[in-house]
Order: structure tokens, then C-alpha cells, then sequence
């Protein structure tokens, strides 16, 4: 499945309809370049849980908790780590058993690290500056 937008807003949009059948222990693996939506999605993920919270990239602080809503949601951003050892030692296992929604942004540089039943979305940016999502199936690093 493709979805597409055309602003930022309408990105945030998709994103809090993705919220919508989030569970405990969801996985979303997000994986684009810098600009193309992966912030401004999870920005409307964390609407769509209920959260209250000012939705920011974790660039250089490697995660962010977000609680006060239906499910804590733990927003990652692996663009800075060099190792799956680093992640590890930032307490990945711990907030895989949490029972929240994990956000991991360039999910791609540690797919060893994400369980079989992780989402991966794929953000592109498209000639005309609209943003694409491509769903791809579960264990599709």
C-alpha cells in the first residue's frame, strides 16, 4: 500500500490514523531520507494515541517517551548511533517488553535488532514535493 501527501499537515494526518489500531508492543520502522515526513508522522501517531506532548526528533537524544496517552509511545531516531551495540546499550530490550508503541526512525541501520512483526514504512519524496509512505509487509528490512 502507497499513501501520499501532499502537505505536512496532510502527512501528520496519516500518521494519526495509523495511531488508530496501535497496540501494545506495535513497532513502526521508518526509513527515508532527512525531510521526507518521518517526524511529522510520528508527530500525528502521537495525536492519534491521545498524547498531549510537543512531538520532536530525537536526533540527539536517541529517544523520547511520550506517556499521558491510550499507550506510552517511545520515539527512537538511529541516525546518529554507529552500532546495534549502542542501541542495546540505550535499553532496546527493556522498551521492546514495555508494552508501548515504538517509533524507530532509519530503522534501517540495525533491522537485526527489530522482531519479525515490525511495520516498516518507506518515506520518499516525490518530484512534485508531496511525500509517499510504502507499507511494506512485516519482515522486510
Amino acid at each position: 500500500m502507497v499513501e501520499r501527501a501532499a502537505t505536512s499537515e496532510a502527512m501528520v494526518e496519516i500518521g494519526r490514523n495509523a495511531a488508530e489500531n496501535a497496540t501494545p508492543g506495535s513497532i513502526f520502522a521508518l526509513v527515508g531520507d532527512l525531510g521526507a515526513g518521518k517526524t511529522h508522522w510520528t508527530k500525528g501517531f502521537a495525536a492519534g494515541l491521545g498524547s498531549p506532548a510537543v512531538v520532536t526528533s530525537p536526533t540527539f537524544s536517541l529517544v523520547h517517551e511520550y506517556d499521558g496517552a491510550r499507550l506510552p509511545l517511545f520515539h527512537f531516531d538511529f541516525y546518529r548511533l554507529e552500532s546495534a551495540e549502542e542501541l542495546i546499550a540505550l535499553g532496546w530490550d527493556e522498551y521492546l517488553d514495555a508494552g508501548g508503541v515504538i517509533i524507530a526512525e532509519w530503522a534501517d541501520k540495525f533491522p537485526e535488532l527489530l522482531p519479525s512483526t515490525t511495520r516498516w514504512l518507506r518515506f520518499s519524496v516525490e518530484p512534485d514535493q508531496s511525500r509517499s509512505i510504502n507499507h511494506d509487509p512485516p519482515h522486510s528490512p
